[in-house]
């Protein structure tokens, strides 16, 4: 008996030891599965509503499926976003409101469309300039007390329900177009012109009377003489909706509106019932879009830029340093005004407090570029 229940022992062992090499190699061969297999979102699959204040074929509407793109894909098709142009539930400026009430669940817009609501509004896009350009003011926006301004103006100041990102540090927009070249501000005064947001007030201030109309509005109301005057946003923007058709005299550089974004605007009850994963592709898309945005951006604009002086003929000008000096001056004495408004104020300080430690840091840092310009492409500027 002791004999035989030795040799069972030992044949038990083998057995033991061979079942724990088979559960232990299915116990790897399980991390390896888990390993080689990415994972799967587990958010429920949404889909938002998003309007934009822009017409179907706009090349901003073309930047907002930039951001849809990138948000979609990161989601792996578990959120998605059915955009709808300028005009489709509301009109361009009744965006802000159309998110808070949920008529859409999201904008795709700027708010200097909605600033007639609060002029802090326009802070956030076609504010002042002290020597930062879009992108640095973008990174005050995400690094310098921007975006909790933001979040204070929409939610504490103005009680909308809605969250919002920003994208695309828009390049200078020119002073616009004109029926004769515009060589000092005298040139200006008492014409009738478009333009949006604290940039209306600026411009008054030179003397101008402003009609703060939509894109779609602007080559008719030229033609009709209800404006003399017009500045839109770039060149393929105001390629595509006709400027050169009705005017061939196109001012370059201005400070009425030279640091302006995109507002990515969501609704703030249908946002926080996102999964957070989605609440955060939502959000960092919006980084990503920036990258993608400039960059079609500088390859279009430049492009049709090319297009208007070698296709259509039009008269290209860099405004004269005389005129954008006046601006400066016009600004100042609009703040004044506005400065009496203590979040107004907290808003300018801020920006300024920043441009002067980043613009000082860029300006006595970055090379000059259009020493370079002019030395591989000598009489091209003309400038």
């Amino acid at each position: 008996m002791m004999s035989k229940l030795k040799t069972d022992s030992k044949k038990s062992k083998p057995s033991a030891r061979r079942k724990f090499l088979k559960l232990g190699g299915l116990a790897a061969a399980g991390t390896a599965a888990t390993v080689a297999f990415p994972q799967i979102s587990r958010a429920a699959t949404t889909t938002l509503k998003m309007q934009g204040a822009w017409g179907e074929k706009s090349p901003f509407a073309e930047m907002a499926r930039q951001y849809i793109k990138r948000v979609e894909e990161q989601a792996g098709g578990r959120l998605k976003i059915k955009y709808l142009p300028s005009g489709a539930v509301v009109g361009s400026k009744q965006i802000a409101d159309a998110v808070s009430r949920r008529n859409v669940d999201a904008g795709h817009s700027v708010t200097a469309y909605w600033y007639a609501k609060n002029p802090a509004a326009s802070l956030f896009g076609t504010g002042p300039v002290f020597g930062c350009n879009a992108q640095q003011i973008l990174a005050w926006i995400h690094f310098g007390g921007g975006k909790e301004l933001y979040q204070e103006l929409l939610q504490k100041k103005m009680r909308l329900n809605v969250v919002g990102f920003f994208a695309m540090p828009m390049p200078t927009q020119p002073l616009g177009w004109f029926k004769k070249h515009i060589q000092k501000s005298a040139d200006m005064k008492g014409l009738k012109y478009r333009t949006v947001g604290l940039a209306a007030n600026v411009m008054n201030e030179m003397g101008l009377g402003v009609a703060q109309l939509p894109g779609s509005e602007i080559v008719q109301n030229f033609e009709t003489g209800r404006i003399e005057a017009f500045e839109f946003n770039n060149p393929t923007a105001d390629r595509q909706f006709g400027a050169q058709n009705v005017s061939k005299h196109y001012h370059m550089g201005s400070y009425h509106q030279a640091a302006e974004f995109f507002e990515i605007s969501f609704n703030k009850r249908v946002y926080n019932k996102l999964p957070k994963e989605h609440q955060a592709i939502l959000e960092y898309s919006a980084e990503a879009a920036n990258t993608a945005n400039y960059g079609w951006a500088m390859d279009q604009y430049s492009k049709d830029l090319q297009n208007l002086i070698n296709k259509d003929k039009v008269n290209v000008y860099r405004t004269d340093t005389s005129i954008m000096q006046d601006q400066l001056k016009a600004w100042d004495k609009v703040l004044v005004g506005l400065m009496k408004d203590p979040f107004f104020k907290k808003v300018v300080d801020s920006q300024k407090a920043w441009s002067e430690r980043v613009a000082f840091y860029d300006l006595m840092n970055s090379a000059d570029y259009k020493l370079a310009f002019k030395h591989y492409f000598p009489g091209k500027l003309p400038f």
